[in-house]
């Protein structure tokens, strides 16, 4: 239903100030009518819409109530909850100002799931289109959309025995699967590595062109996967290297193995690798009360609202060309940055996205030239995989 919904939606655009009416079924009425200025009549039988369509006209179908919706959205968690972790709460609002993906690592009960599941929270509301577009994905699923869901921005989180037609979407009929069900929202991969690696490698593609193709031998499928990638693991396999208090049991060759089922193309599309390091018990217990998401996303909104009006898309979206016109560096940031790239042995990817990062950071500032604080604050954030010497 809500296919036919984004396609009555550039009906209604493209008639201009002479919309088109829908007839729709009687069960798709409330659903069609979320659309604003747009004319919707539903009707329970044939009788009913061939009376619509001939005289007398006082037997014409009555338009179609939207659903309704909740004015106040529940709450959801919240950033407060999450004490201490001052970097990490940092680099989520950079990725929710930017639309950056992002990887946490660190050990086991260090909050990286906390601060993954406040992501959303931190958000921009979603415009009439990507509420459109995300209600037309959900509508092929069988629990098809509900109304309640209209302009929330969905939150997956697959366990990590999902297949690959699970992750990507398949069957004989293919139906999108959880990176197209996260479309303009947040996909969340705990215990990245527990993944299988194959069903990992098939979210390169979308990462980059926020679309997947299923290919099929009666034809291809095409679904939107424009999701803002969130993922956790920890650092080796015990899960505590690098703890204050707590030995780690493995060796260096069993850190590299398990670091390494992460492939390096798939790292390398994560803008943001943040250390969420184990924490002083006095400060997780009695420390005090970070920012709230409220107050957060205020600084998100304004960063993002620049971005939107300087080149239209947030910064993870921009193209080479685009990185060139709108993240002007001062001459010591430039060569701050160029240093890292040699002695980290980045990838142009690399590069670029930490230039990205940075600009989000500047705009978070209300900076428009990229100063050596920006950059140096970005190539912090790809630093969280240190597999021993």
């Amino acid at each position: 239903m809500a296919m036919r919904l984004a396609r009555e939606n550039a009906a209604r655009q493209a008639s201009g100030a002479n919309p088109r009416a829908f007839l729709v079924a009687a069960g798709n009425g409330a659903e069609a009518a979320l659309i604003e200025d747009l004319a919707v009549h539903s009707g329970t039988t044939l009788r009913e819409v061939c009376a619509h369509f001939t005289p007398p006209h006082d037997r014409r179908l009555a338009r179609a109530v939207p659903a309704a919706l909740s004015l106040v959205p529940e709450p959801g968690p919240d950033l407060r909850d999450v004490r201490g972790q001052a970097q990490a709460r940092r680099a989520m609002e950079v990725a929710a100002a930017g639309q950056h993906s992002a990887l946490l690592v660190g050990p086991p009960g260090t909050g990286k799931s906390m601060l993954a599941q406040r992501l959303p929270g931190l958000l921009p509301p979603m415009s009439l289109d990507e509420a459109l577009e995300s209600a037309a994905v959900l509508s092929l699923t069988p629990g098809g959309f509900k109304p309640s869901r209209w302009g929330v921005r969905p939150c997956r989180a697959p366990h990590h025995t999902a297949s690959g037609p699970a992750m990507v979407g398949g069957g004989g009929n293919p139906r999108p699967g959880e990176i197209s069900l996260a479309h303009h929202g947040v996909l969340f991969l705990d215990e990245l590595p527990e993944f299988d690696r194959k069903v990992l490698e098939v979210l390169r593609e979308p990462l980059e062109s926020g679309r997947i193709t299923i290919a099929r031998a009666a034809g291809h499928a095409d679904f939107p996967a424009c999701f803002q990638f969130v993922a956790a693991m920890n650092p080796c396999p015990c899960g505590y290297l690098g703890h204050p208090e707590r030995a780690c049991r493995c060796t260096p060759d069993q850190i590299r193995r398990y670091q390494s089922k992460i492939s390096g193309p798939l790292l390398d599309r994560i803008d943001l690798q943040i250390e969420v390091p184990a924490q002083d018990q006095g400060e997780m217990l009695d420390g005090p009360a970070g920012e709230s998401s409220e107050v957060v996303r205020a600084r998100v909104l304004a960063a993002r609202e620049r971005q939107l009006a300087r080149q239209g898309k947030p910064n993870s979206d921009l193209s080479g060309r685009e990185i060139d016109k709108h993240c002007p560096l001062e001459p010591t940031a430039q060569a701050l940055l160029r240093g890292a790239m040699a002695r980290l042995a980045w990838s142009a990817r690399s590069y670029f996205r930490v230039l990205k990062v940075a600009r989000t950071i500047a705009d978070l500032e209300g900076a428009e030239v990229l100063t050596t604080a920006h950059v140096g604050e970005a190539i912090q954030y790809r630093r969280a995989l240190r597999t021993p010497g």
